[in-house]
């Protein structure tokens, strides 16, 4: 993977940095909360490409942590058991959530966990297709705008009280027959089989592919007591799906295994760069197989967290740093197609949607309004955060740039640009490169750039 560093000046719109040193005990406090987000009967799923949702399999939640460092402004990660938040959705998410804790959208990360039995969010593109008379087909709006103040009061509300943190724990551990590559190529270069989240017994017996094997755990402790957990892993997250019933699928069963069995320590999980990463090599799609990768994954995490290495925060660094950034648009991107299609009403209603999505996306870019990208560094531990849904080959790449620091990597921010694949991907072909991504085969040249600044 290439990058071209001299570019970087156009790449980068705003770098946006603090830092500073943790000294004694009470320098770094934290809080953390939690609050359902499961959508009510009748909600889309998916942003319209599962069925609405008739009952509900287990609770979907949205996770946050406020990291409150002396003589800085706050920091806030959240993790949503949705299955993207774009665009304009994904800014007001982030300002709502930032008024809330007192600090700047820029200082606040929103990541999903990409289920597919839980809802989206764009509201741009609701607007779009509303306008050509599709209503309510993407998402519910008033679901979407009261689950946003619902997560911003929680947040307001955990501030209230704080836990101070003394100790920085960190550790991997494999993750056996879950994760494998969905993209396989035939002797020609190209993309000859897809084995996406479940597969056909042929596709289960050929190999892993590239995959990242490790699931990450970063702990925060008040001397001897941990307090939180942030749980790192990637892989699509679905099992089944498409059932209308909303579910935080295996991930979720894992994040929910390890809180019982580690009681008093809340759990975040974060969904890595896996848009061509998915369980079809150890999935028939039956249901069975959900708890079996649930199981998998939790013991990935336990075998992270039996190799922590623990130690103290005094005198570590605290340092908080992002990017706004242009991504290259793909060629199908036409405003004047896309438009005649959200308007053919003889075209599938699901075209119509994917247009709708597409508009909105190609409107924020013609507004000059970015996408962010951001790091946490806490002393010898980088948490990364990327847009869309970006190859495996980012995360490995990225802990390749730094192979002495503890680098996780948390994707699905803001979803508008879809699939982020590597320069040679499109060329490969597949799903993941066609319309399924708003970007365009330089993406990889910005978005590495970027990259290679948020860790040095």
């Amino acid at each position: 993977m290439k990058t071209n560093l001299h570019s970087l000046a156009a790449i980068v719109v705003a770098l946006m940095t603090c830092s500073a040193t943790i000294g004694g005990a009470a320098e770094l406090r934290i809080a953390h909360f939690a609050v359902d987000v499961t959508p009510p009967v009748g909600t889309p799923l998916c942003l319209g490409l599962a069925p609405r949702t008739t009952g509900v399999d287990d609770l979907l939640t949205a996770r946050g942590v406020i990291f409150l460092p002396a003589g800085q402004a706050p920091v806030a990660l959240v993790a949503v058991d949705w299955v993207g938040i774009a665009n304009g959705s994904h800014e007001r998410w982030r300002a709502a959530v930032a008024k809330a804790c007192g600090t700047t959208p820029e200082r606040v990360a929103v990541q999903t966990l990409h289920q597919h039995d839980a809802p989206g969010c764009d509201l741009g593109a609701e607007e779009r297709a509303a306008e050509a008379g599709i209503n309510g087909e993407l998402l519910d709006h008033q679901f979407s705008l009261s689950t946003i103040e619902s997560v911003a009061k929680a947040a307001e509300q955990a501030l209230a009280s704080p836990q101070p943190v003394t100790h920085l724990g960190y550790g991997r551990g494999d993750v056996e027959r879950v994760a494998s590559n969905r993209r396989i190529l035939g002797s020609d270069g190209k993309v000859a089989e897809q084995r996406m989240s479940s597969a056909a017994e042929r596709l289960r017996e050929l190999p892993e592919g590239t995959i990242d094997p490790n699931a990450r755990v970063v702990s925060f402790w008040n001397d001897d007591q941990p307090l939180l957990a942030l749980t790192y892993y990637a892989t699509h997250p679905q099992s089944y799906y498409r059932t209308g019933k909303a579910s935080a699928d295996f991930v979720g069963m894992a994040r929910s295994a390890r809180e019982a069995a580690l009681p008093g320590v809340f759990h975040i999980h974060f969904n890595g760069a896996s848009g061509n990463v998915a369980a079809g090599k150890y999935n028939d799609g039956t249901p069975p197989r959900r708890a079996e990768l649930a199981e998998r994954l939790a013991a990935g995490h336990e075998r992270a967290w039996s190799n922590i290495q623990k130690t103290s925060l005094r005198d570590l660094e605290f340092d908080w740093k992002s990017i706004e950034v242009q991504l290259p648009l793909a060629a199908w991107l036409q405003r004047d197609e896309l438009d005649q299609l959200l308007a053919d009403k003889s075209s599938p209603l699901i075209d119509r949607l994917q247009a709708a999505r597409g508009l909105s996306y190609l409107g924020r870019s013609e507004t000059g309004r970015p996408i962010v990208l951001s790091r946490l560094r806490i002393g010898p531990v980088d948490l990364l955060h990327l847009p869309g849904e970006p190859f495996v080959e980012y995360q490995l790449v990225t802990q390749k740039l730094a192979p002495a620091r503890f680098v996780c990597v948390a994707a699905y921010g803001d979803y508008g640009p879809g699939y982020i694949g590597l320069h040679r991907s499109y060329a490969e072909g597949g799903y993941e490169t066609g319309r399924a991504s708003r970007t365009a085969p330089q993406v990889e040249t910005t978005l590495m750039g970027a990259i290679e600044e948020l860790c040095r």
